[in-house]
């Protein structure tokens, strides 16, 4: 069943990404961008398993559009685009990185490489130590760094980070091994030579989910809650999700409320410690006893 689940969605999200990579972007606002991939994962029968990243430059992950959003894309701009697709709670999570400018080809595509090389040795009772291994050895060999405190990560049904983190470098002592009936994404992230290779938490966040459905003892803001569980589980959301039920000031008051109770927690967006430019790779593949699917392929 979970299989079943995962492979459609997988489907919808590899045939969403792909669409994504070829469009044209420039001029486009961030909101409108994020808004027409939801909407196309929706139109093709999936549900967005979180809101759309798209995440410029220097920024590796985590910024989503606000309501109203006027960021516009330049054709200057490295952009990771992440995208989420759930069936019954079962997530594929897929990304890719588009730029205009060939000086970033190379940034690109050594993303891709490394996810590339890190799927051919995922299989049942493979170590996640030697993935991270494979990843930063690619990335490396081309003189680019990897990002060492971003990592992929297993899935489970509802849950985008399921407890167990594949690293993108080399790690020493103990690590996992991966697990048949499982699904893992893949994400190497990629940065300059100069870059610092770490990311840093930013002042900005604007993707939530909720951790808690304890009672506030606020009549408002236990419907509020309510309201969050019935539409999104524990997957994350946006702000721009809310607008149409909720008036804007009043939901992001609300949210920062139920921050403060640790009934919702934000996001930060991830920024590279030099401020370098990064770029993404990712799919999402599940283990059997004998093969690994891609299913964001």
């Amino acid at each position: 069943m979970s299989l079943e689940n995962y492979t459609r969605a997988g489907h919808i999200a590899s045939l969403v990404r792909e669409n994504t990579r070829k469009r044209n972007h420039i001029g486009r606002t961030l909101e409108e961008v994020c808004n027409s991939i939801e909407k196309e994962i929706i139109d093709y029968g999936g549900n967005p398993a979180f809101p759309v990243n798209v995440s410029i430059n220097e920024i590796a992950a985590h910024y989503t559009a606000e309501p109203n959003d006027q960021i516009v894309i330049k054709d200057t701009d490295v952009v990771k685009i992440d995208l989420g697709v759930h069936i019954n709670g079962y997530v594929a999570d897929t990304a890719v990185t588009i730029s205009y400018d060939p000086k970033y080809d190379q940034l690109i595509r050594v993303a891709e490489l490394s996810l590339s090389e890190a799927i051919k040795i995922a299989k049942h009772n493979t170590k996640s130590s030697e993935i991270g291994k494979t990843i930063e050895n690619t990335i490396s060999h081309y003189g680019l760094k990897p990002i060492q405190n971003l990592s992929g990560h297993s899935l489970e049904q509802y849950i985008i980070h399921a407890g167990k983190s594949i690293p993108n470098i080399k790690t020493y002592g103990s690590s996992f091994s991966l697990s048949s009936n499982q699904a893992y994404a893949i994400e190497p992230f990629v940065t300059t030579n100069d870059g610092l290779g770490i990311v840093y938490e930013g002042k900005k966040r604007n993707i939530f989910s909720l951790i808690s459905r304890k009672p506030t003892k606020d009549k408002e803001a236990d419907e509020f809650i309510l309201y969050l569980w019935d539409k999104f589980k524990t997957l994350p959301f946006a702000l721009r999700w809310l607008v149409n039920n909720f008036d804007e000031s009043k939901a992001r008051a609300m949210i920062d409320f139920l921050i403060k109770k640790k009934n919702v927690r934000g996001y930060p967006i991830l920024v590279e410690g030099n401020n370098k430019v990064v770029s993404q790779a990712e799919h999402t593949i599940f283990i059997s006893d004998n093969l690994s699917y891609i299913i964001t392929k």
